[in-house]
């Protein structure tokens, strides 16, 4: 019978803590787009709905496989009622939803005074074409496009991870989470969350537009980098990271473990080390004992006697009362014992 192998969620399935978190995070992600396109968009009906709405769906598809997705009491409650969770858990996801309901509107009101009435950091973006929402400051741009670029990347991270088993909606979800971003963002900035666009019409543009570029390359790098971060500390991998991936550093496997994978370059090195002994500040490997040959004879220590060298590669039968004969491996060095004198 063949051995059933389990998936990384039959056996490591969702903790506690990160059902809490999910249940956080969804939520702020929630307040963040819902009421950011509320805002940006002058609470216009069409926009403010769809972008409530696909961010539902992003945090759905994201973290419905972790905490079941409510990002909201009163789904908690009653799915209590209903006898689908405790009322202990539901206490706990309401907590966990409040506060990343309270972080969001934090994150929120802050990038909002930052980008109109907040610190005076260069020329307002809507001067020049970014945006026309009275002005953007640059420090407003940084912000938006730093939290946008990390919840467009954290939906990417889940819904792709192969613990989902809602996997194959992966590109659907993903480019409504794009659709709910530029709700929030167009009347801003423009809209960036990705360098490479901006380059690409920047120098067309010229002006401003070259000037301020840093702003759409710095901004989505270090969001989508924060992203990159927390998503495996938080939740765990579905599968081993890829070799040369990560913070990669040194050690006998190469890695700092949760944070990269060892290259292939390491993990031959990993491969061929022996066990190690000796001291502490420079371990030492333990080398492989040689065989020893005098005058067309081989030692064998299994059988503690003499054996025809030529036999080396070929171990003869064990004998009644004695183990197996031994043999190097080949292309081994061997030891010669000076003859008797």
């Amino acid at each position: 019978m063949t051995e059933q192998i389990a998936s990384p969620a039959e056996t490591a399935p969702p903790t506690q803590v990160q059902k809490l978190a999910a249940e956080a995070l969804g939520t702020m992600v929630l307040v963040f787009i819902g009421c950011g396109a509320a805002y940006m968009t002058g609470a216009d009906i069409v926009a403010t709905g769809f972008a409530f709405g696909i961010a539902i769906v992003m945090m759905a598809y994201a973290f419905g496989r972790i905490s079941g997705g409510h990002f909201n009491p009163a789904v908690s409650v009653g799915a209590a009622i209903a006898g689908r969770l405790s009322w202990r858990d539901t206490a706990l996801y309401s907590a966990a939803q409040v506060v990343g309901a309270l972080v969001g509107g934090l994150v929120l009101a802050i990038t909002l005074l930052a980008s109109d009435i907040g610190f005076d950091f260069g020329e307002p973006m809507g001067s020049n074409g970014f945006g026309d929402h009275g002005g953007v400051e640059l420090l407003g741009a940084l912000l938006i496009e730093i939290v946008l670029t990390f919840i467009f990347l954290l939906v990417i991270l889940s819904v792709t991870d192969e613990r989902n088993d809602t996997v194959a909606f992966a590109p659907l979800v993903i480019g409504l989470a794009l659709a709910a971003i530029h709700f929030v963002a167009i009347p801003a900035t423009g809209t960036s969350v990705n360098p490479a666009r901006s380059i690409g019409v920047a120098f067309e543009s010229g002006g401003d537009a070259i000037v301020q570029l840093w702003v759409f390359i710095i901004a989505p790098l270090v969001g989508g980098a924060v992203a990159g971060l927390l998503y495996p500390l938080i939740f765990g991998r579905g599968t081993a990271p890829v070799p040369g991936s990560g913070f990669a550093s040194g050690g006998a496997t190469g890695t700092v473990p949760g944070f990269g994978a060892p290259d292939a370059f390491q993990q031959q090195w990993a491969e061929q080390q022996a066990p190690v002994v000796g001291g502490y500040d420079a371990p030492v490997a333990a080398p492989a004992e040689q065989p020893i040959i005098q005058d067309g004879w081989q030692w064998d220590p299994a059988s503690q006697q003499w054996i025809p060298a030529q036999q080396q590669q070929q171990p003869p039968a064990p004998q009644a009362g004695q183990q197996g004969g031994w043999a190097p491996p080949s292309g081994e060095h061997t030891q010669v014992r000076p003859p008797d004198a």
